[in-house]
């Protein structure tokens, strides 16, 4: 793909946009940066884009420029479907994400981690695996590095692991990973897609370009995987659910058994991994099938198992106050994810939820509710909708804020008991992103007194 000398738009002036402007500047071509957003809003990276060489259009977009375009290169937070996108495909414009972009200059092989719910875990665990394994390593993508940053570095790795989100799947045209991974398919992003069928077929896409030789790791107890599966062209191997006639594991609490159909391969111990609840173990069965694909070895999966320590704002414990144990899950977006970390908990929980409402049903939390929580904190714009759905369930009470919700959950506890920030919600009402609102949570709980 030649960008030297071609009109390229990138849409969305946020870290994956900057990065693209940076690569294709420096692949020759005339760039211009749109956003909807003021410069107030914006900051800083207004001027570091322009002082880069790029064109920067702010506020509405002007639809002229778009059609005018050789190529229009999106953010994952941008809608491919808005107007202004549609009308510059329709004269025949390029629509495509940062990822497909990425991956046209990429020639080192591409584990790709899809998901609703563990992939961030998932990708930071492969690409520990392969580099305790002696295999340099790129992580990045969804995670916080965009892809495209590694196809403008000079510095390789021989194997590229990247988290992908449904939305960069949407705009992507030829992408090819080596090693697709989808570790499930729950509820979330309902605001964004036209229902479950259509979420689903979004994350499908991570093997539609996939051939004979390439793998796919997949949850076999998920039923959006299995009813995808027969379409897929690559090797299947099932991280859970696996049937007795299919390549994958079976997850035991002390280990995971890797096997070729009836055959046992070899075998994982979890006797020291840190990793709590039922999902680590599927995440960690998945990070070591798609490792093992791009040629990690036993060895170095087991160490990487026995000293990952998670990560932030992901089942994070926080503190521990009066004999009540704080853990930080901001990273908990969607109801599903809620309803694992409870699942996860073996004392009572008092419960912080809220934020954005993404269209979950709250609903589908009650038998878990009912068995784990004692009291319900809501916060942010969804608390009406969560309140509405859980109210008959369990007592809830309207914090509003996060410092309330600390406040009056610190009062309600009892020793041996939890205090979980799992919000089952966007941030953005609130908060930046999710790590923000999790860093908040922490400010408060270290600032109550001992």
């Amino acid at each position: 793909m030649d960008l030297k000398g071609k009109i390229i738009i990138a849409v969305g002036l946020a870290l994956t946009g900057e990065a693209v402007a940076a690569f294709c500047l420096a692949q020759g071509a005339e760039v211009i940066v749109a956003d909807k957003a003021s410069e107030f809003e914006l900051g800083e990276r207004v001027q570091n884009v322009r002082a880069m060489g790029a064109r920067v259009e702010l506020g509405p977009h002007n639809f002229e420029t778009f059609e005018k375009a050789d190529l229009i290169v999106i953010s994952p937070g941008v809608p491919h479907t808005i107007p202004v996108l549609q009308a510059a495909a329709q004269k025949g414009v390029p629509v495509i994400g940062e990822v497909e972009l990425a991956s046209r200059f990429i020639k080192e092989p591409i584990v790709a981690v899809t998901g609703t719910n563990g992939k961030t875990t998932v990708t930071s665990l492969i690409g520990a695996m392969l580099e305790a394994s002696g295999i340099s390593t790129f992580v990045g993508g969804n995670i916080g590095n965009p892809l495209v940053n590694y196809a403008n570095s000079e510095v390789k790795a021989r194997v590229v692991v990247a988290e992908i989100s449904s939305f960069q799947l949407d705009t992507i045209e030829t992408f090819a990973p080596k090693v697709a991974l989808l570790t499930n398919v729950t509820e979330d992003h309902m605001d964004r897609y036209d229902g479950m069928a259509g979420y689903a077929a979004s994350k499908a896409r991570v093997f539609e370009n996939q051939q004979a030789g390439d793998i796919a790791v997949l949850n076999g107890a998920d039923k959006w995987t299995r009813d995808m599966a027969g379409s897929i062209r690559a090797a299947k191997w099932y991280f859970t659910g696996t049937e007795p006639s299919e390549s994958g594991t079976i997850i035991n609490p002390d280990s995971i058994v890797f096997s070729k159909g009836e055959k046992t391969e070899w075998t994982l111990s979890l006797a020291k991994m840190t990793l709590a609840g039922q999902h680590n173990r599927e995440n960690v069965a998945a990070a070591a099938l798609a490792a093992y694909g791009v040629g990690a070895n036993v060895e170095g999966i087991q160490k990487a198992v026995d000293t990952f320590k998670g990560l932030p704002h992901r089942l994070e414990f926080v503190r521990e106050v009066m004999d009540v144990l704080y853990y930080d899950d901001s990273k908990a977006t969607n109801v599903d994810a809620v309803y694992r970390a409870l699942e996860g908990f073996h004392s009572p929980v008092h419960l912080i939820m809220g934020g954005r409402d993404k269209g979950g049903h709250f609903r589908d939390l009650a038998h878990m509710v009912e068995q784990k929580v004692v009291r319900i904190y809501v916060i942010g714009e969804a608390s009406g909708v969560i309140t509405s759905a859980l109210s008959g369930v369990m007592e809830i009470v309207q914090a509003g804020t996060m410092e309330k919700a600390v406040e009056f959950a610190k009062r309600a506890a009892r020793p041996g008991e939890l205090v979980v920030l799992s919000p089952g919600c966007a941030s953005f009402d609130q908060y930046k992103n999710y790590k923000e609102r999790g860093q908040d949570f922490c400010r408060v709980v270290n600032a109550l007194p001992a």
